[in-house]
């Protein structure tokens, strides 16, 4: 059990059984088909659409969009999968508003872009309960492991087991997914739809998935090199940064990626949260462990970030959400310390000038405090070298590595996908040029 959980203060069923259900249902409804039909409308079909260059994985917007126009949804659904084979979850995760629909033209003609994120999932939901359309090619007997099954590791063993090869996925969780599962707010994927993605994404075949099994622990890179003909890395950050700061041990003082992912296998009703809530950091897992704070009850919720509004890594978008669900977003301030008498009660910070703290100081009530001040590796393979707080570039013959354990991305979801995708087409090619 966490110590938040321990904290006097920190308690369940803070709001009633049914207005914690209305809180944390779907935050944008699907379209029904007549309104993914007006909303396809709007689509100006570009050549050389800005929009798909947005797009880390490339998907022909356009195109799909058409397709939905004209009536043919499972067809859109090909034309976002033959890029993005989590293209359901990425229509509820990413941050269009930043990506295609910001490159969108009716964006910049308008300030109303197309509604991509949404037609997307119009599509995908349409033709998922279809089945897995993909088959495998025939069996080219070659083996290849995946350790992690987020994103990048499930979007590079799909398309490997679409090339015939045959796939063994090591997860360290109990359950696959990675982000999708354990990392983004409960409201943006409600009713199990990671798992059902994921179990959809396996039914292609040719893809052995064991869980429990991490790196390091129960599996080495050696043993993997030897009885594999490729090694994929797909392991993500398993490591929290710390704060630095006094009283940060205190009961009460957790990493916000444990509350997110405790929040999402929990019983809601059951979760316990604080009153008086703090959120250290300016990124997506601030944003969504504030919010859900105050939809699981929390009477006052602050986040705070050392540097202004325009150095947030949450967008204008997700800043907006925080706010109108109650959130009170506080800019340029560092915590100095956490204080209390055996548990959380209150933050210390000071006013900063370019994330460097000044004399004047301000202390928030708190008996939660969430950091989320982002994340790190934790262990390096032998054989292998940390770039920063992530993975360099493999230098080992026969492993590659992709997804948020990796330099070079934005920690999305939809960039995973695109360097798990990408990371398998470079094993096809070496293992058929080795054969």
């Amino acid at each position: 059990m966490s110590n938040s959980q321990l904290a006097p203060g920190i308690v369940p069923g803070r709001l009633p059984a049914d207005a914690i259900a209305r809180n944390f249902a779907d935050v944008e409804p699907p379209f029904d088909a007549h309104e993914a039909r007006v909303a396809a409308d709007r689509c100006y079909f570009c050549h050389d659409a800005p929009c798909i260059t947005a797009c880390p994985t490339g998907i022909d917007i356009p195109l799909f969009i058409r397709q939905i126009a004209t009536g043919t949804p499972e067809a859109a659904a090909r034309t976002i999968w033959d890029q993005n084979i989590l293209g359901g979850m990425c229509a509820r995760v990413c941050p269009t508003e930043t990506l295609c629909e910001q490159a969108c033209v009716r964006e910049a003609a308008e300030g109303k872009p197309v509604e991509i994120g949404r037609l997307q999932r119009f599509a995908t939901d349409t033709a998922m309960p279809k089945g897995q359309p993909y088959t495998r090619a025939p069996s080219t007997g070659k083996r290849v492991a995946v350790v992690g099954a987020g994103p990048a590791g499930l979007a590079c063993a799909h398309r490997l087991a679409m090339h015939g090869h045959d796939v063994t996925i090591y997860e360290a969780r109990p359950k696959p997914g990675g982000l999708n599962e354990y990392g983004i707010a409960a409201y943006k994927a409600t009713n199990g739809f990671a798992q059902a993605e994921v179990e959809w994404l396996l039914s292609i075949g040719g893809i052995t998935l064991h869980t429990g099994k991490a790196l390091g622990r129960d599996i080495s890179l050696d043993a993997l090199r030897a009885d594999h003909d490729a090694v994929f890395l797909g392991i993500g950050l398993s490591g929290v940064n710390a704060l630095g700061i006094p009283g940060e041990d205190l009961p009460g003082v957790r990493d916000a990626v444990d509350f997110i992912a405790e929040l999402r296998q929990a019983d809601l009703t059951a979760l316990p949260v604080g009153r008086d809530v703090v959120v250290i950091g300016g990124g997506m897992t601030a944003v969504d462990a504030a919010v859900q704070s105050r939809l699981l009850g929390a009477e006052n919720v602050t986040m705070v970030y050392r540097r202004g509004r325009e150095r947030m890594s949450a967008s204008g978008y997700e800043q907006d959400h925080a706010a109108q669900a109650g959130v009170k977003l506080v800019f340029n301030a560092v915590p100095l310390r956490i204080l209390g008498n055996g548990k959380a009660e209150a933050v210390e910070f000071a006013y900063a000038v370019d994330g460097k703290p000044g004399a004047e100081t301000f202390t928030l009530k708190a008996d939660q405090v969430f950091k989320a001040i982002g994340q790190r590796l934790d262990g390096v393979p032998d054989g292998l070298a940390r770039d920063g707080s992530k993975l360099a570039a493999t230098p080992l013959a026969r492993v590659w590595a992709g997804g948020d354990c990796t330099g070079g991305g934005e920690d999305l979801t939809v960039t995973a996908v695109a360097q798990g995708r990408d990371a398998a087409e470079a094993i096809h090619a070496a293992l058929t040029t080795a054969s």
